[in-house]
């Protein structure tokens, strides 16, 4: 697994400092079945916002 998680949606409960992501485990999935072409066809399931 990836040691270093970089997320840009600062609103997002497990963002941290450096656009690091602090969720204990990520979920990734496709919005066009199981198959991605690009990253423009995925979603992360993982986010949470802060309120």
């Amino acid at each position: 697994m990836a040691k270093d998680v970089l997320c840009e949606v600062n609103n997002c409960k497990f963002w941290d400092s450096g656009n690091k992501c602090s969720a204990d485990a990520i979920y990734v999935v496709s919005n066009k079945g199981n198959h991605a072409s690009n990253s423009e066809e995925t979603d992360c399931k993982t986010f949470d916002p802060e309120i």
